[in-house]
């Protein structure tokens, strides 16, 4: 699914044309996504957005009456449109801006949400248990280190969980413990605060180079302008099964952990 860099991606690329722009009208044509598109979506008509933001994969746009909430879920996409582009089959929901152009949300699987809420979202139930943002101040090795303290699962399952991090998907696991040396299946309460400083530091990085070029390619994600990220071609670990390691020349293995690929170098990574 599109991971914290693709909505990050998504959020830049139409913010411009949403943040202090006014809504003229919601169309909604399929309202059975991941959950029911609330009635009470109509309140945004009239409304102007004042602010866009991610909270881990979510993108949150508020007004005035209350804040729209989207989540692309597997293959959802968000593109700013002329009405005059004819509607595709899986164009669930079309906002009309003032000035005309229109956002729509488009979705195949039907996996992802649209949501309307009212007062603090950061105490919706979708978002009240999301841990610290990666690219943000409260996230560093420290807290990771105090965190992971008598954890047994392994480490790359306890940075996967948005309850401890948010938005470091399967992906940017693989990177970033291959950048900091430590293989994946170590327990979490057994490395070391300088470890995780280094970790700490690895999924900054990823993080923020995958965002720099667009988000990585994926087989249903395509950013705001049609164009799927680059990101997947200066991958080190990720889906890299038999190949090469860049750094040591041995190969790339690939283990199941939780149900998910996790792909490391067992030389290089410890």
């Amino acid at each position: 699914m599109p991971e914290l860099p693709e909505v990050e991606t998504t959020l830049r690329g139409v913010l411009p044309h949403l943040q202090g722009h006014r809504i003229r009208e919601v169309s909604v044509f399929q309202p059975q996504l991941r959950w029911p598109v609330p009635a009470e979506i109509d309140d945004l008509a009239g409304q102007r957005i004042v602010r866009g933001y991610r909270r881990g994969k979510y993108l949150l746009f508020e007004t005035a009456a209350g804040t729209l909430l989207i989540h692309l879920g597997m293959s959802g996409s968000l593109r700013i449109l002329a009405p005059s582009v004819p509607r595709r089959k899986h164009d669930h929901v079309s906002f009309r801006l003032e000035g005309g152009k229109e956002l729509r949300f488009h979705d195949p699987r039907r996996f992802g949400t649209i949501q309307w809420m009212q007062g603090d979202p950061a105490a919706h139930p979708l978002l009240a248990h999301l841990g610290p943002e990666p690219l943000g101040p409260d996230f560093d090795g420290a807290y990771l280190h105090r965190l992971s303290r008598g954890r047994a699962s392994a480490v790359k399952a306890f940075i996967m969980d948005s309850r401890n991090v948010v938005g470091v998907g399967n992906i940017y696991a693989c990177e970033a413990l291959f950048l900091a040396g430590i293989r994946p299946s170590r327990a979490a309460g057994k490395i070391s605060r300088a470890r995780y400083e280094a970790l700490a530091g690895a999924i900054r990085e990823v993080l923020a180079a995958s965002i720099e070029m667009g988000g990585t390619t994926l087989r249903d994600f395509l950013n705001e302008s049609g164009e799927p990220g680059y990101f997947k071609q200066t991958l080190r670990a990720y889906d890299r099964e038999g190949e090469p390691c860049r750094s040591c020349g041995g190969d790339i293995l690939r283990v199941v952990q939780n149900q998910r690929s996790t792909f490391f170098c067992p030389h290089c990574q410890r």
